[in-house]
């Protein structure tokens, strides 16, 4: 895998995957990196994973269209992940209107606190929903599931982060290679089986010396559990201040905003 940092200007090379890092922050927007947003792009799908608040607003400045996603994937029911995503509905009401079908997976409840969210924000919308709503599709999947929505084979495991709902982290299997994601996530063992042999693993980390908050990674306990991680390539993000501030410190790599992948 080749890493580079590149606004996005050429087509993607037959086979293979492209990962944009629209945001790699914490829900502090720590340091004045955006928070959570990472578009994937294979030959048969685009995809944009998590939908933080900022995530609109890195896709335009990255030269992105809202037009081109097929599917946008959300990890967990926390603001800096799907609280985005009545923005890209506002956007498809009146900026950008849909073409061609979406379809937005996460966790229960997903459909129901997105809308409620929606209406919270912009209270007495009355948009063209029947002609959004014939390309709009919510699919919400489980722990323990995996399913495939159209060319994406996609697994969930539910991390130890939220009590009442749940968050999940993601194996994503398209076009031959395969992404881990950990969403939100503090430590567990079970990690390690569920991202093996992944081609790229995305793994949170927000605090450095906070071990006692247990419902997110530190980076002292990642770096001594490396080697249990059998992918091709580990990437820090949803880096938070703590990391930031001790990155001479940090000898694994992070993930930056605006950073692209080839896998």
């Amino acid at each position: 895998m080749i890493l580079t940092v590149a606004m996005r200007k050429s087509p993607l090379r037959p086979g293979g995957l492209e990962l944009t890092i629209l945001g790699a922050g914490d829900a502090f927007a720590s340091h004045g990196r955006f928070q959570s947003g990472y578009i994937i792009e294979g030959p048969s799908c685009r995809i944009l994973m998590e939908a933080g608040p900022t995530a609109l607003c890195a896709m335009k400045r990255m030269g992105f269209r809202t037009a081109d996603l097929d599917m946008i994937l959300v990890s967990h029911l926390h603001g800096d992940h799907y609280g985005g995503l009545p923005f890209f509905l506002l956007e498809y009401l009146y900026e950008s209107p849909r073409e061609k079908p979406i379809t937005i997976v996460g966790p229960p409840r997903l459909e129901e606190r997105t809308w409620r969210l929606f209406r919270t924000m912009f209270p007495g919308t009355k948009p063209d929903l029947p002609r959004l709503l014939k390309y709009l599709k919510f699919i919400e999947i489980g722990a323990g599931e995996t399913r495939n929505i159209g060319p994406l084979r996609i697994s969930a495991m539910r991390t130890p982060h939220m009590k009442r709902d749940i968050s999940l982290a993601f194996r994503l299997e398209l076009d031959g290679r395969t992404i881990a994601f950990t969403g939100d996530s503090g430590w567990t063992d079970a990690l390690a089986p569920f991202v093996a042999d992944a081609d790229l693993f995305l793994c949170e980390c927000t605090y450095f010396d906070s071990e006692q908050l247990d419902f997110h990674m530190n980076y002292p306990k990642l770096a001594a559990n490396r080697g249990r991680f059998r992918v091709g390539r580990m990437l820090l993000t949803h880096v938070g201040r703590e990391v930031l501030d001790r990155r001479r410190e940090v000898r694994l790599p992070m993930a930056r905003d605006g950073m692209r992948i080839t896998i």
